[in-house]
């Protein structure tokens, strides 16, 4: 059965495809928790949406801000029953050239602060037996990716996190899927990676952001957005593992 939701907790909102995620939510009447450490942003965003809106701007790398964030989804006042794990950070390079610091700050974002907002929403959402998590991963969690070693690895544990805990709670009410996009034109490319797979591999933000809603909205563990790349990675078993390397190359930019 499909669910709908009330009041949705977006992470990394102010811009790409978290303000997509507020974008298309709002539009559909949901309330919004925006959350990012942009507040100027995250202002100008509610401004324009036509919903209940909050704004609470927190950096997720820091435990004064993540901490003010897991309060908010144990709120039983105003409860949110859609979170999507939204923020991330990627860059590219060899790993022993990239600052260690940056790495490990990749793995709090990406890996650390995902699990505990998880973990802080779960047991008011399976009480209500009803919510849903939407965790954003990537292609790159399925395919080599060499020069976005830490990145990989990071979207690997959020995608193998999701299928799992889907498992765990299915019989509660909750669905919990890993969203798993291929190239986009969102500030993350822009900045992170010069990605070089044709143009049939890649899709809009509003397009990925859609897809990933209707996703958790059914229940499904895991979408990965484009059926050309479904098809090249994770039916990929099928062919050369050369042709993978070839694909994850491609994905940051050094093919």
């Amino acid at each position: 059965m499909k669910q709908t939701y009330n009041r949705a907790l977006v992470t990394g909102a102010s811009s790409g495809f978290g303000e997509q995620f507020a974008r298309q939510l709002s539009a559909r009447g949901a309330a919004l928790v925006l959350v990012a450490r942009r507040g100027d942003r995250l202002a100008k965003l509610a401004a324009e949406l036509g919903t209940e809106i909050e704004v609470l701007p927190a950096d997720l790398t820091d435990a004064e801000g993540l901490a003010a964030v897991e309060d908010r989804l144990r709120d039983t006042a105003k409860p949110v029953d859609l979170l999507i794990n939204n923020a991330g950070v990627g860059t590219s390079g060899p790993f022993m050239h990239l600052p260690a610091q940056g790495e490990a700050d990749k793995v709090a974002l990406n890996v650390t602060a995902l699990m505990r907002l998880t973990h802080a929403a779960l047991p008011r959402m399976t009480g209500a037996r009803h919510g849903g998590v939407l965790n954003v991963s990537s292609i790159a969690s399925v395919t080599p990716v060499p020069w976005a070693t830490t990145y990989g690895a990071t979207k690997a544990f959020v995608t193998a996190f999701s299928e799992n805990l889907n498992r765990e709670v299915r019989r509660s009410g909750v669905h919990v899927t890993a969203l798993l996009p291929g190239p986009s034109a969102t500030e993350l490319t822009a900045e992170g990676f010069d990605n070089r797979l044709p143009r049939l591999f890649w899709q809009s933000p509003e397009a990925i952001v859609a897809r990933g809603l209707a996703a958790v909205a059914a229940g499904k563990p895991v979408c990965i957005t484009s059926r050309a790349l479904a098809f090249a990675t994770v039916t990929g078993g099928r062919m050369p593992r050369a042709l993978q390397y070839v694909i994850g190359d491609r994905l940051i930019g050094r093919g």
